[in-house]
């Protein structure tokens, strides 16, 4: 669905730009009438009944402004201790990514299908392909005995018509890490022991029936205190918000907002390209086996967890990109607040680390982002260009796949000339664990590795506007028109 504007996109939009216009107002009594506002009148769009259609965007509401998720039977005003979410604090607890359960459709699990193509050919290979006999011949049609069935796919492999189908939640085939199981009614649910909170599950179901948690609410109340607040957006940002929305036009738009300040955190990347590329050539292969970088949280959670004890250290100890921008801005501005505006839900979670929460006071992704836009009606026809600083080439690739492998390896090599360095990447957390698992059998010795938990890296967030090829085209070319290309390049 990524790319596509569907009624999923159009609700969630929805949702975060009434969230913020409450926030703007301070007319808190008013929330209960928001499912009423985003689902009017009496005939149901999108479900069988328009009452479970508002129940299911009250708790959304309810979620974007940082509380909880609720069950049907524990259903209230979403008023109800909405008191809690009145603050210029962070007030949501864990877990970040919920499933509605009464908003889920129960999808069948991974299973095989035989669709109408099937010919009936006389050769029935999928018969013979099949290890356990699961397939029969039925009223001259393939037929698949579900008890018998271990999903290997042979059947479908072998099929001349291509009529044997695989199918699976799409939120279970989204997650990498296999976190998605079934409750008591079948219904998805997150195994939170294995979720790396990518959010990948959350943009995947077409039921919108997956959320994660936002702080919306108290940026906003945080932008309209006395206490300043900054703004650090991720490389990721160009081209997110439209053709008009130039990055000199979402820099001025922020300021406009109420940031006090703006910074890329490409600045943030340097300093962690700078650090990485030092770690690798001090420690590998002497001290470590290889080098796994560190910008991505979900991929660092899945990496430490893979890899045991003894290898976990092979994850470089360099501060994220999100981290080093924000720790640079509060020795410059030590009674700010620091809000990070990125691509994915996972560096919410990265913000609540205990290392952590001094630093980044907030974090919204581009999509909550354009919600606040849209609340103060802001589109980008004017020309409220403010220029950005000047962050590196490297530094702003960073937000695709491969950026930050190249960004640690154009400075090892900028200090030591000729100096080969064994690259391998992944993206994507099913990838991912491919290639953690060929670094623990010991065959990337002396590489660097770089993970990424989103397809096409950063570009491929949960919280992006923009198809991934699109976003990916956007950021290369704001980072060729960089003056400075590499991170060494802005130290000196």
């Amino acid at each position: 669905m990524r790319g596509f504007y569907t009624p999923v996109t159009k609700i969630r939009r929805q949702i975060f730009k009434k969230v913020a216009e409450l926030a703007y107002s301070g007319n808190y009594a008013h929330v209960d009438e928001l499912p009423y506002e985003i689902i009017p009148g009496e005939v149901a769009s999108y479900r069988e009944s328009v009452f479970k259609e508002r129940a299911i965007v009250a708790e959304r509401i309810r979620l974007a402004c940082g509380l909880n998720v609720r069950t049907a039977a524990e259903h209230a005003p979403i008023s109800k201790d909405f008191d809690k979410a009145i603050s210029t604090e962070r007030v949501f607890e864990t877990p970040l990514v919920n499933v509605i359960p009464f908003a889920c459709n129960a999808c069948p699990v991974t299973a095989y299908e035989v669709s109408n193509n099937c010919r009936g050919c006389l050769a029935h290979p999928c018969t013979s392909a099949c290890p356990v006999k699961a397939i029969s011949i039925v009223d001259g049609k393939s037929f698949i005995d579900k008890e018998k069935c271990v999903k290997c796919g042979r059947c479908a492999e072998s099929c001349p018509y291509n009529a044997i189908v695989k199918y699976d939640r799409p939120c279970a085939a989204a997650c990498g890490v296999g976190a998605i199981e079934s409750d008591h009614l079948g219904r998805a649910m997150i195994n939170y022991d294995k979720c790396v909170s990518c959010g990948q599950c959350l943009v995947s179901c077409p039921f919108s029936a997956i959320a994660d948690k936002s702080q919306i609410m108290q940026l906003i109340l945080g932008l309209k205190g006395e206490t300043e607040v900054i703004a650090e957006i991720a490389p990721a940002f160009v081209g997110q918000f439209g053709p008009l929305a130039t990055p000199g036009r979402v820099k001025g738009a922020l300021l406009a907002l109420g940031f006090s300040h703006v910074y890329e955190v490409a600045e943030g990347a340097d300093d962690v390209s700078v650090s990485e590329a030092e770690e690798f050539v001090e420690k590998v292969p002497g001290e470590l086996p290889f080098l796994a970088t560190s910008c991505c949280p979900s991929w660092s959670v899945l990496a430490k967890s893979m890899l045991g004890e003894d290898l976990s250290k092979c994850v470089s100890m360099s501060l994220t990109p999100m981290v080093a921008t924000a720790r640079v801005i509060k020795k410059k501005h030590p009674n700010s607040r620091v809000c990070f505006i990125g691509p994915c839900a996972s560096k919410k979670l990265e913000a609540f680390r205990r290392t952590v929460r001094s630093d980044v006071d907030y974090v919204i992704t581009f999509e909550e982002l354009m919600g606040i836009f849209a609340a103060r009606g802001i589109d980008f026809s004017e020309d409220n260009d403010v220029p950005m600083e000047d962050a590196t080439a490297t530094g702003r690739g960073y937000a695709v796949s491969g950026g930050v492998a190249e960004a640690v390896v154009s400075c090892i090599q900028r200090e030591h000339p000729g100096m080969q360095v064994p690259i391998d990447r992944a993206e994507g957390l099913a990838n991912c664990k491919k290639l953690l698992t060929l670094a623990k059998a010991g065959k990337r010795n002396g590489y660097l590795i770089e993970g990424m938990a989103c397809l096409g890296g950063c570009v491929g967030g949960a919280g992006t506007l923009q198809p991934i090829k699109k976003a990916d085209a956007s950021v290369r070319k704001f980072a060729s028109e960089a003056k400075l290309q590499n991170a060494l390049d802005r130290e000196g």
